[in-house]
């Protein structure tokens, strides 16, 4: 098999992953005059903070799920490729996989992370993981199949096996699975299975620590604790499940729970890169990085998101967290340091700045910490569904669905921007059209009766009404007066909406 990528006097740059650290480095690279390959072995962008809705059937696939080759259509230089990698050849620059080789300039390692099953065979041959898409609908398709076998079992035995749910792994994937499936159980069930006793049905969530959430504060801990307590989740802590025999969950103390639906949330780790060994090995299959997320021993190959392990940024000595703002963050330097390399400018490293920890825990309820500032309940939840997932994917990867099904107009008056007409590019010249006519792909350009930011200036430069996917950018301003301009407030480039 060929990869079929053309060969350019182009700087190419091949990036294998495309999560939120991948997708970020690409969007920055965007007008960098390189030619852009991702590699990837789906063919989507998964947005995983929302996988344990998918999981307890609240959103569908399709919601979570963005696929590539529309994020990125229209893009010059742009290639995607939809491949297992199979190694790295550092000395020749090349990268082979199941599609054939890539010759490359620059390489980027964004591979995340996998479950960790700490070498237990029975569990991870049939604990239910959620990492991603197919996982969370394994959970699904399951949960609701032993429903269907319980309404029918001949005996109290089997019917509480295939109604009991165990969850191993008291993090923010564990504790945000117990909720919706307790919501699930409170809401859903009884209408669904009238004649079914929920009784019968115990959400267990088990957690080898002394408390739920360790990466937040143990006040954040306790109450997510009584939350779920109070939702009806049989939450256990200092426990270890070690083993999963005849369709039981076997404790360390050799307890055991009768389950058909073992989940699996408690650990991760990274898996390795054939062809990138490291004299130092990093915890969890981490790959070691400098503060630049260049791979150490290794020139133009880098590693950002949950694979990279770097410790030369101060306030995180030990590595950052495998969080995707992390991920973001890196991606964005990474390219920002790419692009002053390619014109003889120093790069900068990288320094984290954290955006704080949220966790939702059930129907309108979630948990909010960042810095000394804390709090909890329905107005945690408020900042968790609009800040959190902005945040994340930037304001036009969000509105993916709305400009696809509403006007241009519609979206700048959801944005709360003071526009009325622009001018509309046409083969006969600029036209000023309103607002509501300007389709999905026009041209549009931006001068005076146009385009009004809030701060009343107007802005001159170009504009494209974009496909506005997952990349964003519903009015992408390329170049403007003063700099790029969102809301009349001047940011830098990538982040700019008009």
């Amino acid at each position: 098999m060929s990869s079929n990528i053309p060969d350019t006097d182009k700087k190419r740059i091949v990036i294998v992953g495309g999560g939120f650290a991948g997708l970020a480095l690409i969007r920055t690279l965007r007008r960098s005059g390189m030619q852009v390959v991702l590699v990837d072995k789906h063919n989507y962008h998964m947005f995983k903070p929302l996988l344990y809705q998918v999981a307890s059937s609240a959103l569908n696939v399709g919601d979570i799920a963005f696929p590539f080759r529309k994020m990125f259509h229209g893009w010059n230089d742009f290639y995607f490729r939809m491949a297992y990698i199979e190694r790295v050849d550092a000395t020749a620059k090349r990268l082979y996989t199941t599609v054939g080789d890539i010759r490359y300039d620059y390489l980027v390692i964004s591979t995340g992370c996998v479950p960790n099953f700490f070498g237990i065979e029975n569990i991870k041959r049939t604990a239910l993981a959620m990492s991603n898409i197919t996982d969370a609908l394994n959970i699904r398709n399951r949960v609701l199949r032993n429903f269907e076998i319980a309404v029918t079992a001949s005996s109290d035995a089997e019917r509480i096996s295939r109604l009991n749910v165990v969850i191993v792994g008291g993090g923010a994937s564990g504790v945000e699975i117990a909720g919706a499936l307790s919501e699930m159980r409170r809401y859903v069930m009884p209408r669904d299975y009238p004649r079914l006793d929920m009784s019968h049905m115990s959400i267990y969530l088990i957690e080898g620590l002394g408390r739920l959430l360790s990466s937040m504060s143990e006040q954040t801990s306790a109450e997510a604790l009584k939350t779920l307590k109070s939702k009806g989740v049989k939450v256990m802590l200092n426990r270890k499940v070690t083993d999963y025999v005849d369709g039981c969950a076997i404790f360390d103390d050799g307890e055991s729970i009768p389950t058909q639906n073992l989940i699996w949330t408690s650990g991760i780790r990274c898996s390795a890169v054939p062809g990138l060994e490291q004299q130092t090995k990093e915890r969890g299959g981490r790959i070691g990085v400098d503060a630049f997320n260049r791979v150490k021993e290794y020139d133009d190959v880098f590693a950002i998101g949950d694979i990279a392990a770097m410790h030369d940024d101060a306030e995180y000595p030990n590595g950052h967290p495998q969080l995707a703002r992390v991920g973001i963050s890196q991606g964005k330097r990474l390219g920002k340091n790419l692009l002053a390399g390619l014109k003889g400018r120093p790069m900068k490293p990288f320094r984290y700045c954290n955006y704080g920890v949220m966790a939702t825990v059930g129907r309108n309820r979630a948990f909010v910490e960042w810095k000394k500032i804390r709090f909890g309940g329905f107005a945690a939840w408020v900042v968790w569904s609009t800040i959190h997932i902005m945040f994340l994917l930037g304001i036009g990867d969000i509105l993916d669905e709305w400009t696809h099904k509403k006007s241009v107009a519609d979206l700048a008056q959801s944005m709360s921007l003071n526009v009325d007409k622009v001018w509309l590019q046409t083969p006969q010249g600029d036209v000023l059209v309103p607002l509501h006519d300007v389709q999905v792909g026009d041209r549009i350009s931006v001068r005076t009766g146009g385009m009004i930011p809030l701060d009343g200036k107007v802005v001159s430069g170009e504009a494209m009404v974009n496909q506005a996917s997952i990349t964003g950018e519903p009015l992408a301003v390329r170049k403007s007066e003063g700099g790029y301009v969102y809301a009349g407030t001047v940011i830098e480039e990538g982040d700019c909406v008009v």
